[in-house]
């Protein structure tokens, strides 16, 4: 079983046995879902109720009711399972979009060598080709991204 990290246990909150996970993952609409099962510690949980607060991901699991049952949990990572996480065809993790091609429209052939947030909004590819390029993840330079050929087309302006 392939697992996918979501975040980490950061703290509890309330004396209910809500834990706080702090997490930037994409694709939160897909994870955080009532009786879904996420892993902590390389076991399986359902999730009981689910919420935003204040920017972090409030999650009561099933079977933990008191502030003492979830203490043990404090710092572990939060994984889902990639067959639980159903991506549509236009959804990628960036995991898998650094395994793909990156092509020019004039011919040049490069490979992407890191993803990385410039802000809380954009990322950025670092991309190698004869010298190493970075190419905003919203940019109009990024044509095509092909899941199934795993290719990224971009076109890159002049001087690039």
């Amino acid at each position: 079983m392939n697992k996918i990290f979501i975040g980490k246990v950061v703290s509890t909150h309330g004396i209910k046995g809500e834990i706080r996970i702090l997490s930037d993952f994409p694709y939160k609409d897909k994870v955080f879902i009532i009786n879904n099962k996420i892993i902590i510690d390389d076991k399986e949980y359902i999730i009981k109720s689910y919420r935003v607060h204040k920017g972090y991901d409030m999650v009561t699991l099933d079977g933990f009711n008191n502030i003492n049952d979830v203490l043990f949990l404090l710092k572990s990572n939060v994984y889902i399972s990639e067959e639980l996480l159903n991506l549509d065809d236009d959804e990628i993790l960036d995991d898998e979009l650094i395994t793909f091609k990156v092509l020019t429209k004039d011919g040049k052939e490069g490979i992407i060598k890191e993803i990385f947030k410039a802000s809380s909004t954009n990322k950025i590819l670092r991309v190698m080709f004869d010298k190493e390029v970075l190419i905003p993840m919203n940019s109009p330079m990024i044509k095509k991204i092909d899941k199934g050929n795993k290719e990224v087309i971009v076109e890159l302006i002049e001087g690039m």
